[in-house]
C-alpha cells in the first residue's frame, strides 16, 4: 500500500474528531488560533496514540491470525465505517451533556479519547496491511491535529451541521479501506 492508503487512513480517522471540532468551536465565543491549536493538539495526540494500542494487541496475537487478517481488518473498518456513517445521520447524540461554555482539559479529554475509540481498532489492523508505520501512524497525529484545529474556525462560524456530513464521509472512507484490502489479497479475483 502507497502514502495515499495512509493519508486516507489518516483523512478517516480525523473526520470524527473534525465532527466533534466544529461542535466545540460553535459552543465558543469566537473561538481564536490559540484555543483551535490547544483542542487540535488534544485530538491529535490521542488520536496518534491509540492506533499504537490496537497495533500492540495485533502483533500479540498476529501470528495465530495471519490466514484471516484481511477478513479481520475489513470487519473491522466496515463496522467502525458503518457505526461512524450510521450515528452521522441517526440523530443520536454520543454526549448528551449540555456543552460547557469554556472547555476544561478534563472536558478535551473525554472528547478526545471517545473521537479516538474507533482509531484503536484501526490500530490493530495496520500489522496486517503492508503500511510504513511510523509515517503512518504521524500522518495520523498530524491530520488529526490539522482538522481539529480547522473544525474549531470554522464550527465558529458555520456551526455544527457540517459535522454530519464529515463523521458520514468519514465512516464511508473507512469501509472503503477495508474494501480495498480484501481487493488486494484477492479475495475478489
Amino acid at each position: 500500500m502507497t502514502i495515499t492508503t495512509s493519508l486516507a487512513l489518516a483523512f478517516s480517522l480525523s473526520a470524527d474528531a473534525f465532527a466533534a471540532s466544529l461542535g466545540k468551536g460553535a459552543s465558543l465565543h469566537r473561538p481564536g488560533i490559540r484555543e483551535a491549536a490547544r483542542i487540535g493538539a488534544y485530538f491529535g495526540v490521542f488520536e496518534l496514540a491509540t492506533p499504537l494500542v490496537g497495533l500492540a494487541l495485533g502483533w500479540s496475537v498476529g501470528s495465530y491470525i495471519e490466514a484471516v487478517d484481511h477478513w479481520i481488518a475489513f470487519t473491522l473498518l466496515l463496522v467502525v465505517g458503518g457505526r461512524m456513517s450510521y450515528l452521522a445521520w441517526s440523530g443520536v447524540d454520543e454526549d448528551d451533556r449540555p456543552k460547557p461554555s469554556r472547555h476544561t482539559a478534563l472536558a478535551l479529554i473525554a472528547t478526545a479519547l471517545a473521537t479516538s475509540v474507533d482509531a484503536t481498532a484501526v490500530g490493530v489492523t495496520l500489522g496486517f496491511m503492508n503500511l510504513h508505520i511510523p509515517t503512518t501512524i504521524a500522518l495520523i497525529g498530524a491530520v488529526t491535529f490539522a482538522m481539529a484545529f480547522g473544525g474549531v474556525l470554522i464550527g465558529r462560524a458555520a456551526g455544527p451541521l457540517l459535522g454530519r456530513w464529515a463523521e458520514f464521509a468519514g465512516g464511508i472512507g473507512l469501509v472503503a479501506i477495508g474494501a480495498k484490502v480484501l481487493v488486494e489479497h484477492g479475495v475478489f479475483g
